[in-house]
């Protein structure tokens, strides 16, 4: 029984002490005044009874009724029912609040309300609240009681008050048990009050229906999910009643979790702070406040009146795990909207009448009471009772619930199970012997109902009305209750005026009625009810709730049977058979498992796999056969290990618990008394520093101690997992048998209960001591002095190696914190070690035994064995590290030695290293799949030319593949540090990441066995390598060199000078003539863009200088040259850019000197001793008209003295492109720039520009003239009319307007170009552009072209200018028109050599990252690959290389003048004459291009390379790397005009950063001179084995292989292309992304090893055919040589059959020539019926379109080619319609010699010819493959001259000799061969040739 009520409480207003218009409320009385012992009276009631405060009113209101909720310090609440109701203001009351009516209206301002609701004038009224405490919820029953004080107040009635409050304090009700009870207070009235049946279901009346009504069902689950992972959820509404009810039914909706958290459903307004508490909370304020809610960020506000949920950004609410949202979404808008599902239906059915309220908040409740038995259920599998006796102690296995469930990456489940609502569930129902209410029913008996009726909605909805039911009848046991009677006060009795204001109660009398109840109550025996209590059910155990979702997924008995094989070959010694079945480890660990699968499924198959070997050790273990050999040992703990490796910190599915006893049983002799246990060696993992996996450890072990300590003997059984389901079905659980004790406790005598306790008390102690044991075990390393293993685990590594090794483990935080990770000294590491241990073990000990109730006294004592325990493990360690390292070394795999090139030299040998992943999927298994070829372990080799890696993979189920990968030194461009761990069972020291520009990446990890002194010695071994102090000491000029480095050999005797004494005499008389102008030698950094605008400062220190004037003599040739001199020009003539003038007829250098004055340009010496310009080459191309000696001052205005030269002539249009330097500011922008004021030096500038002019003047008058007698109309001012330029003169095409509008075309005949291939390639729509706008490639109104197209070559206008000159944009601003309009200026936004810098950088990330990236899949490449921006520089290049073709194809004349004139210049000036001139498409030319371009004219290939130490703060910048990509780019666009392959290209970007050739060494022909490379005597070249040159290397492999020829080499004559140059046209080039890990890169052909073919001897002789089939692995093997294209492979068939029969072979070269002359000549002779064969097909049509490709099959595999002939021509047409493919036997018939194996049997025949032919001698082939007789003119004959097909052969008979035949043969030689068509006539050499050859031919034909 229990009190009603416990206080009667009378507060009235009153004036604030502070003198504001706001009072406070006072307490006038109270009843009873004492306080109830059990009860203490609440306080700051006053408060809660006008939470808006205490304000008087102008009017009369109504009376207000509403329950508060005080939560006291025992977290007990208490109901406070507040009645209100309005008195008019006394007198001296109402002077008391008027006398400060200024501060008043302020405050009332202030809060909200005008001064004039005051009404100062009338009547004013304060609030009086009658207040009602309990700490029961009955609140209509306290609205009634206090309405009936209130009514008889009002209405006078004849009832005392006091009598009416002291019953109304006495009266009794019962808790629970549904009883009902009819009270009345003594004034006519009855009330009848029914308690629910249990009083652990709540009661919710209406609440939370009316929740739902108000929110919505979305917003009522988010605040549901807020609330049980603990956010702060405020309410708000303008009614106090709602807000109560609205946090009523919230907590209503937890059920069975209790909310434990700051509960105020209505905050007063003085209270608001409370909002800011860092706790979370449920709270309700009135609306009123709203604004000062604004502000709190982390709160979700619900706005109950209007109906909206507002959630902050920085919260997260983790939604319901799936499918149980959904499903609880679907139910709960069935209950709310029970015609939704009836809503479309077209005839629906009767309606049914809808619940009423009460109902319906009842069936709400089912659903979430339903939604929790889905969420929990089979908890109490998962409880470990830790104590029984006195109180129970119960503890939640929370890892291992999760893991069973599936559920461990809900975010949702994870924060309930950690929060404290969850903690309180446990302490409550976890208790095994209570009373059970609906909860515990529905989970233990209802799972499987639910599981069924998941899919069957109406089956769902009866289940919920059942539920539904029990709730409503647990608040209305008794639905037909009594009619309360219960007096109100009449309608509008609050507006009539009161005699008299609610009287003072008489204490006495109240007090006399209270006493005299209590007296009563103390005669009468006390009513108490015995609750019921029983066992709590269990449920199904979680396996059966697993079976469902993973029964599908299960693994294959066959995989386990293999586990279990493994374990058993280990323990009989059968390790050769235990090692076959090494899959078995893979399938522990995650295993190469299909890359479909997701993770969860992966994670399944591998638990019940290490489940299989955790229960096989077991069973090993109880057999006594735990003492291991060492092979066992290392087995069994390398299983162990990857059993252990995807275990994560938590253990949820119990692998490491299962783990823990084996490892302490497991150990092998080391010596006599000292024995290695396996858990010294599986230390490295996270899960035994976690000390959640160790605290559920201890409550399971001491569970089964506890019940094991209450069973009989004969029950007692193995102890089983936690978790799992027991072993027999009648032996009891640890919670059955708790229970048991639990009932049988009352009965126990006081010394049997003090005995039960201290035994559970001593056997947690126990436990506790021997878990300190296993802890140190487990935590202290084999070697206690490296620490650096417990710093490791302590997470504190390197980020990255932490992220990407292959096993990472990571400490405690508690250990980590207390870890010193600054210590450095050895003496102090061991006593960190044990102290970090001691320490957590300690923290550990203090947690597990406080809640276990163990003693103080054991505590303590813990607390001191615990070190001693730490130490004696230590001791016995050093003995157990000491043993170990005697033990020989575990047998390592031997050291593969990499193949050397001539001349490299191995500087460190082999250092153990694991090569590691890097993020290519294709390396680890991943992407196209194939094996698991990284991790690899084997050794890295540094030598004077590479870094090379050779090793085999760690996966055994690879096979003994050798992995290589290897990058030049010199490739070398960033070495990172890294610290990883890859192997579990050995123990790593540092890594090392090597970056290269040729797109390797070694990222190793050194072996123990390496010392870090020797990794650091490789380190600087590699930095010395990379960047030696000179060029001399790269490799090209340290390999192979006779004589020492930089000295010169000596001179032969011989009567001219030799060319390295011509070099030697060319840099000293270079040094005599150059005056002081510097141009720097040693390290050549160019001028910084600030001072690009200044010529360079001069160097004081170096003794090499210019003069400011030359002498005539050095610039002036003469006819009288010194020996050495014309020697010079001789050689220079020899140079491949005079070779290139000449073939371009540019000029020409006679041994006088002497100029055509005819020619326009002429081939100047100017700077044959490179005085002008030290960048340039010898011999320039000027115009004819501009003396030597003016050079020198025009190559003044141009940086570095670059000045203008010419380096191409168009053959066609004549126009001529030029180079050079940026300008100096005072070339020809000097002369459009306004007149400033004279400065110092004013007379030189103008002297030099005035040379500029004229030298420009001279080129433009020495092109043809294309002007008209009206004058020019330029590009520019083509442009500007459409701009609206009111400047007509103005010269300068823009790039910042784009065209206004469109403009009238001239297009020009189409002519070749009306072909597909044209259409294809310059597109069928022009634009009219300017050249400016369409290199910013802006948005025009004009049609674009598809593909980044370029327009027709007519968007030029036939009147255009002489010369356009394309600068930086940057240089060209503030121009003025050009008054002589000789030239245009077109000024262009390029990116400058950083920028080049950093996309390579990103574009080098982005296709080898380093790291696995951490969105797999190619989305996250493609996004790497967009950040580079290294095709939209590509997409630029192209762009403006085509720009120039076109000016230069119609006519005009171009300066390309960017930057210093070495980099984009070149870029662009190179790419311009591969585009417009096919010779520098072919072998030869691509070569002389390079050497003209990029060699001559000056790119800095040692710089841009960082070839040596004075390059490295540079860093590697690729310039040259990137015009190879986009000749790639081109190449691809059309295939059949490079007579060079893509491997070509590739080779060249190789080696041009490898430093193997000296081709590509220094800056300048100048620098090359002076180290004599330039003119290499060819005596020296001789004798020499290795090559120097790349292009010499290039020419002696092209005559061996055809690796570098294009078969699809069919040019076009002057052919100009114009290739796509959109980002979207351009492919990344396999250059960046392929690799070769069988032999490493195969740029180095000596290295390479082509396809193995079995010896001879090895081939069995047996007729079975043998396969020669092999497997091709994507990112090993390298494609072009496993699977050549076919007519590499019948090349190389025909040479191995030429060098087989002793004939010296052809070379491919000319076998191909003839095969194509044969091919164009069969062509010819069938040119009207079908072509021979496809190669005279492409013969005949050389304008075709891109449709040719060569197919790459298997080996042996036929030519396979596809034409699309030309549509545009009527004699293409119909060739392209008639042509047929030709069968396989024509095509075979080219190469028939490359088939062996087809050539049956073969021999000379006599064979007559037709009618009155002679007998001739020919060479007959019988091939039984094809079923042929073929015959040859002769033996080594090609070309089959006829083919006897056997299927027509009827007969062979014996002949006889006719007219002509030979005459010195028998007559049995001759034999006939009958066909269908006719008859053969043979004649052998002698008979038994004869009989062979018919036995033969018979035998082929009975095959038949």
């Amino acid at each position: 029984m229990a009190r009603l009520a416990d206080y009667f409480v009378l507060v009235a207003f009153g004036p604030h002490p502070r003198g504001s218009g706001e009072g406070q409320g006072q307490i006038l009385q109270r009843f009873p005044e004492k306080d109830w012992e059990d009860n203490p009276f609440p306080q700051g009631i006053e408060l809660f009874c006008q939470p808006s405060g205490w304000q008087l009113c102008p009017k009369r209101s109504p009376p207000t009724f509403f329950v508060a909720v005080l939560t006291d310090i025992n977290s007990e609440r208490h109901y406070c029912a507040c009645l209100t109701f309005w008195e008019p203001v006394e007198p001296t009351q109402e002077a008391a609040c008027t006398e400060d009516a200024v501060e008043r209206e302020e405050a009332l301002e202030e809060g909200g309300l005008s001064p004039t609701a005051l009404a100062p004038a009338g009547q004013l009224f304060a609030p009086k609240t009658l207040v009602l405490v309990s700490r029961l919820d009955h609140a209509e029953v306290f609205r009634n009681s206090l309405g009936l004080i209130y009514t008889v107040h009002v209405e006078g009635l004849n009832v005392s008050l006091e009598s009416v409050i002291g019953n109304l304090l006495t009266c009794t009700i019962p808790l629970t048990g549904g009883s009902q009870r009819t009270i009345s207070l003594g004034a006519g009235d009855r009330q009848v009050i029914q308690t629910p049946l249990t009083d652990s279901l709540p009661v919710s009346c209406c609440s939370v229906a009316l929740l739902f009504r108000q929110l919505g069902i979305t917003n009522v689950l988010s605040l549901f999910c807020a609330t049980l992972t603990e956010h702060k959820i405020l309410f708000l509404s303008r009614s106090y009643q709602r807000l109560a009810d609205a946090c009523r039914g919230l907590l209503a909706l937890l059920f069975p979790l209790r909310y434990s958290f700051t509960y105020v459903p209505i905050l007063p307004s003085q209270l608001l702070e409370v909002l800011s508490t860092p706790t979370p909370f449920i709270i309700g304020v009135h609306a009123a406040f709203q604004a000062e809610t604004q502000e709190l960020l982390d709160v979700i506000v619900a706005d109950l009146d209007g109906g909206t949920v507002t959630v902050p950004e920085c919260v997260h609410i983790p939604p319901l795990p799936e499918p149980l949202q959904s499903q609880t979404h679907s139910v709960l808008s069935t209950v709310l909207d029970p015609e939704l599902e009836l809503a479309d239906l077209a005839f629906p059915p009767p309606m049914t009448p809808t619940s009423s309220l009460k109902m319906q908040d009842k069936e709400l409740r089912a659903v979430f009471l339903r939604l929790f038995a889905q969420l929990l259920q089979g908890y109490r599998w998962c409880l470990h009772i830790v104590r029984i006796h006195p109180e129970p102690v119960i503890r939640f296995h929370k890892a291992a619930f999760l893991g069973q469930r599936g559920l461990l990456e809900d975010d949702f489940l994870m924060k309930v199970l950690e929060g404290m609502a969850f903690a309180g569930f446990v302490s409550e129902r976890g208790v095994p012997y209570r009373p059970t209410d609906l909860f515990d029913e529905l989970v233990a008996h209802e799972v499987a109902r639910m599981r069924a009726d998941e899919n069957q909605p109406q089956r769902v909805l009866r289940h919920v009305k059942e539920l539904a039911e029990q709730l409503y009848k647990n608040e209305n046991p008794y639905p037909a209750v009594a009619m309360h009677k219960v007096q109100r006060p009449a309608e509008a009795s609050h507006l009539r005026r009161v005699p008299r204001p609610f009287p003072r109660l008489d204490e006495g009398t109240v007090q006399w009625i209270v006493d005299q109840a209590m007296a009563k109550m103390q005669g009468a025996p006390p009513a108490v009810r015995a609750e019921r209590r029983t066992t709590v059910p269990a449920g199904p155990p979680m396996t059966a709730i697993l079976e469902r979702s993973s029964g599908l997924h299960a693994n294959s008995a066959r995989r386990l049977e293999v586990v279990r094989n493994c374990i058993s070959c280990v323990f009989e010694g059968k390790m050769l058979e235990a090692k076959k079945l090494s899959l078995c480890a893979f399938i522990l660990g995650s295993g190469p498992c299909p890359q479909l699968l997701p993770a969860v499924l992966r994670a399944l198959k591998g638990r019940a796999a290490r489940r299989c070997l955790t229960q096989e050790l077991h069973l090993h273990v109880q057999q006594n056969r735990a003492v291991l050999d060492h092979q066992q040992f290392d087995f069994v703990v390398r299983m162990m290990n990857c059993c252990l490796q995807d275990c994560t910190s938590m253990d949820e599915h119990g692998i490491a618990a299962a783990l823990l006893p084996l490892v302490t049983a497991f150990c092998r002799k080391l010596s006599p008394g000292v024995t290695q246990f396996a858990y010294s060696c599986v230390q490295e993992h996270v899960v035994w520093s976690t000390p959640q996996f160790w605290e559920a450890m201890f409550y399971g072990d001491v569970q089964t101690h506890i019940r094991a300590l209450y069973l009989e003997p004969s029950e007692d059984q193995a102890p089983s997992q936690a978790g799992e389901t027991p072993a027999h079905e009648e032996s009891p659980s640890a919670l059955d048998v708790a229970s048991e004790q639990r009932r049988l406790w009352p009965t126990l005598s006081r010394a049997k209960q003090q005995e039960l306790v201290q035994k559970e008390e001593s056997t947690v102690f126990s436990q506790a001591i021997h878990y300190a044991s296993r802890m140190s075990y487990l935590l202290l390393p084999l070697d206690s002095s490296k620490s650096r293993l417990l710093r490791e685990r302590a997470g504190l590594g390197d980020p990255e190696s932490a992220a990407n090794s292959l096993v990472t483990s990571s400490m405690a935080g508690s250990v980590a914190e207390s870890y010193d990770t600054e210590s450095g000294f050895e003496d102090a590491e061991t006593s960190d070690v044990a102290g970090a241990v001691v320490r957590f073990i300690n923290r550990f000990v203090d947690k597990v035994c406080t809640e276990s109730g163990v003693t103080s006294d054991h505590l303590k004592g813990l607390h001191v064995m615990v070190p001693d325990i730490v130490q004696m493990h230590i001791e016995t360690l050093e003995a157990v590290h000491r043993e170990s390292r005697r033990l020989p070394p575990i047998q390592k795999p031997k050291l593969l030695r990499p193949h050397l090139l001539p001349g490299e030299e191995c500087v460190l040998d082999g250092l153990r290293v694991y090569l590691l992943p890097d993020g290519r999927e294709e390396g680890t298994g991943g992407g196209a799949g194939g094996p698991t070829l990284l991790p690899a372990e084997g050794a890295v080799f540094l030598t004077t030319y590479r870094v090379i890696f050779t090793g085999m993979p760690t996966d055994p189920l690879v096979g003994e593949q050798v992995v290589v990968r290897a990058f030049p030194v010199a490739a070398l461009t960033k070495e990172k540090r890294i610290s990883v761990q890859t192997h579990v069972d050995q123990f790593l020291q540092d890594g090392l990441q090597l970056r290269a520009c040729t797109f390797q990446l070694l990222k190793m990890a050194f072996d123990e066995e390496v010392g870090s002194e020797s990794a650091e010695l490789f380190r600087k071994q590699l930095h010395r390598l990379r960047y030696p102090p000179d060029v001399r000491g790269t490799f090209a000029f340290a390999s192979g060199t006779i004589h020492t480095p930089g000295r010169p050999g000596r001179a032969p005797k011989d009567k001219g000078p030799s060319l390295r004494a011509l070099s030697r005499n060319l840099v000293k008389n270079a040094k005599k003539t150059i005056g002081r102008q510097h141009i720097t030698r040693r390290k050549y950094t160019p001028p910084s863009w600030e001072q690009r605008g200044q010529p360079p400062a001069e160097d004081p220190e170096d003794e090499i200088s210019v003069s400011e004037e030359l002498e005539p003599s050095t610039l002036t040739p003469s006819t009288a040259l010194k020996p050495a001199d014309r020697l010079t020009l001789s050689s220079l003539v020899e140079r491949a850019c005079c070779r290139d003038y000449q073939r371009l007829g540019l000029g020409t250098l006679g041994s006088s000197l002497s100029r055509a004055k005819s020619e326009p340009f002429r081939v100047s010496p100017v700077n044959r001793m490179y005085a002008i310009c030290r960048s340039y080459p010898g011999l320039l191309i000027v115009p004819q008209s501009i003396q030597d000696n003016a050079l020198q001052r025009v190559s003044r205005c141009y940086r570095q003295n670059r000045f203008p030269v010419v380096c191409w002539r168009s053959g066609r249009s004549k126009a001529v492109l030029l180079r050079s330097g940026g300008l100096h500011g005072k070339g020809v922008v000097g002369l459009f720039k306004a007149q400033n004021a004279p400065s110092p030096g004013q007379s030189q500038t103008d002297s030099s520009s005035l040379e500029q002019e004229k030298y420009l003047q001279a080129v433009v008058s020495a092109m043809p003239r294309y002007a008209d007698a009206s004058g020019r109309n330029t590009l520019s001012s083509f442009s500007s009319a459409h701009l609206g330029s009111h400047v007509p003169r103005a010269r300068v095409s823009t790039l910042s307007n784009p065209m206004a509008a469109s403009v009238s075309r001239w297009t020009a005949p189409r002519g070749k170009w009306g072909s597909i291939r044209a259409s294809g390639r310059s597109g069928a729509s022009s634009m009219g552009v300017d050249v400016g706008s369409r290199l910013a490639g802006r948005d025009m109104l004009g049609a674009p072209q598809p593909n980044g197209a370029p327009p027709d070559p007519g968007f030029l206008r036939p009147h255009r200018a002489a010369l356009y000159i394309i600068g930086d944009k940057a240089q060209l601003k503030g121009v003025r028109p050009d008054p002589l309009q000789q030239w245009e200026l077109v000024p262009i936004e390029v990116f400058e050599v950083r920028q080049v810098k950093a996309s390579f950088k990103k574009l080098l990330k982005a296709c080898v990252p380093g790291c696995p990236a951490a969105e797999p899949g190619p989305a996250s490449y493609l996004r790497s690959l967009e950040d580079s921006e290294w095709l939209s520089q590509i997409h630029k290049l192209l762009q403006v290389s085509v720009l120039v073709v076109e000016l230069l194809d119609s006519g005009s004349s171009v300066l390309v003048s960017l930057e210093d004139g070495w980099d984009i210049t070149t870029q662009v000036v190179s790419l311009v004459q591969l585009l417009s001139d096919p010779f520098y498409r072919t072998m030869e030319g691509f070569r002389l291009l390079v050497e003209k371009e990029w060699l001559s004219f000056g790119h800095r290939f040692s710089h841009r390379g960082a070839h040596t130490l004075a390059g490295q703060s540079s860093g590697f910048a690729p310039i040259f790397l990137q015009f190879l990509d986009c000749v790639h780019q081109v190449h691809l666009q059309f295939p059949m005009e490079f007579e060079f392959s893509q491997f070509y290209l590739k080779f060249l970007s190789y080696h041009h950063v490898s430093r193997r050739f000296r081709t590509f060494l220094l800056d300048s022909d100048y620098e090359r001179i002076e180290l004599g490379l330039l003119y290499e005597e060819k005596g020296d070249r001789r004798g020499q084995q290795v090559c120097r040159s790349v292009w010499e290397y290039v020419e002696r492999l092209s005559k061996k292989t055809p690796v570098f020829y294009n078969y699809m080499y069919a040019p076009e004559d002057a052919e100009v292309l114009r290739p796509y140059s959109n980002v979207s046209n351009l492919k990344v080039w396999d250059f960046y992304t392929e690799e070769t890990l069988a032999e490493g890169p195969p740029y180095d052909w000596e290295l390479a090893r082509g396809p193995p073919e079995p010896p001879e001897e090895e081939r069995p002789d047996s007729s079975a055919p043998q396969s020669r089939r092999r497997v091709v692995w994507p990112c090993y093997d390298s494609r072009p040589r496993a699977q050549p294209d076919a007519i590499s492979r019948l090349l190389e068939e025909l040479q191995r059959l030429e060098t087989e029969l002793g004939r010296p072979p052809e070379r491919w070269k000319d076998t191909w020539d003839r095969v194509k002359a044969t091919q164009r000549l069969e062509g010819r002779t069938d040119r009207h019926g079908t072509p021979s064969s496809l190669l005279a097909s492409s013969a005949l049509h050389p304008r075709r379109s891109l449709g040719i490709y060569l197919r790459e099959g298997p080996v042996g595999s036929t030519l396979s080619l596809s034409l699309d002939s030309d549509q545009s021509g009527g004699s293409s047409a119909s060739s392209s319609r008639q042509a047929a493919r030709r069968s396989t036997s024509t095509l075979y018939s080219q190469f028939q010699t490359a088939e062996s194996e087809n050539r049956s049997y073969e021999g000379t025949l006599y064979k007559k010819g037709a009618f009155m032919k002679p007998w001739k001698a020919r060479w007959f082939v019988l091939d039984k493959t094809k079923h042929q007789l073929r015959y040859y003119d002769h033996r080594v004959d090609t070309e089959c001259k006829g083919v006897i097909d056997l299927a027509e052969v009827e007969s062979v008979t014996p002949g006889t000799p006719t007219m002509g035949a030979p005459k010195t043969v028998g007559e049995k030689a001759f034999f006939d061969v009958k066909t269908t068509r006719r008859v053969y006539n043979f004649c052998a050499q002698d008979a038994p040739s004869a009989q062979q050859w018919v036995d033969r031919i018979q035998g082929c034909l009975s095959d038949a």
